[in-house]
């Protein structure tokens, strides 16, 4: 059943893809993710009529481009790395290292893994073996004891 719906759907599933996300690359990962996911829920696709399998595949693409936007809009890349730092930077690295090993717990460690490393909350998830909502938890926290410390000058997600 799902290779009949791949052979039916592929292009079309491809082509509105490429004209919502603008990238077919991305496009394609995202029709191929989808057809994963219909042969992990090929009994509940055999339920479904014709129009509602082709509706289904529509709503997985969907989520899953919403989903990785999501997630894509929470990271932060460092795409420069400075050649040389004068000294105020490195009173200010200094100052960073000493507030964020006064944290409490693994709020310093997580803090730098996410926002100075580029992490997300999943990936910190696997690396440490915790839920990611507490991941996000401890996140939250840690911005908040930041602000405190500094004054409530501080803006990041």
């Amino acid at each position: 059943m799902i290779e009949g719906l791949y052979l039916t759907y592929y292009s079309e599933l491809v082509k509105w893809c490429s004209k919502m996300t603008k990238n077919l690359s991305l496009a394609e990962e995202l029709v191929q993710e989808a057809f994963l996911r219909a042969m992990l829920h090929e009994e509940t696709l055999a339920t479904l009529g014709e129009k509602q399998r082709r509706a289904w595949l529509y709503r997985v693409i969907k989520n899953l481009y919403v989903d990785r936007t999501r997630r894509n809009s929470y990271e932060i890349v460092v795409e420069v790395i400075p050649e040389s730092v004068d000294e105020s930077e490195d009173v200010a690295n200094l100052e960073w290292e000493q507030l964020l090993e006064s944290l409490p717990d693994m709020e310093g460690v997580l803090f730098a893994m996410r926002y100075l490393q580029g992490y997300n909350s999943e990936q910190l998830s696997q690396i440490f073996h915790m839920p990611s909502g507490t991941i996000r938890s401890k996140l939250s926290s840690a911005r908040k004891h930041l602000k405190e410390a500094i004054g409530g000058k501080l803006n990041v997600r």
